[in-house]
């Protein structure tokens, strides 16, 4: 099975940067779509930002304040975020699809907190 080890969340104040990784091991062939959801108190897991072989998406509410990058070697996606604001307070998960040797997978990370103090 492939398995996800997240870190880099934390607790910050608004305007503040932190800087979310993701890292995919076991017997992985590729990856395609990698991504960076985010859930917070009583409301649905929403997407934040997605990176596929050809391109990037950004939720309207990230636009301009966070990037996302991969690192293909090594298996890691990355989520820079800047200018944080209190109402990006969530717990943050990445997601990674693609195929291993026991065929097409996608699997989440355990979630990371992401406080951010006004």
């Amino acid at each position: 099975q492939v398995q996800l080890a997240e870190s880099g969340g934390g607790l910050v104040q608004a305007g503040g940067s932190l800087r979310l990784s993701c890292t995919a091991s076991g017997r992985i062939f590729n990856i395609n779509n990698m991504g960076w959801y985010r859930q917070a108190p009583g409301k649905q897991r929403e997407l934040v930002a997605l990176i596929t072989r050809t391109g990037t998406t950004y939720a309207d509410p990230v636009k301009g304040r966070f990037t996302i990058s991969r690192d293909n070697a090594k298996n890691t996606v990355h989520l820079q975020m800047n200018s944080l604001q209190p109402e990006d307070t969530a717990v943050y998960y990445c997601n990674i699809q693609g195929r291993a040797n026991y065929g097409d997978f996608g699997s989440w990370g355990q979630g990371t907190q992401v406080t951010v103090s006004s």
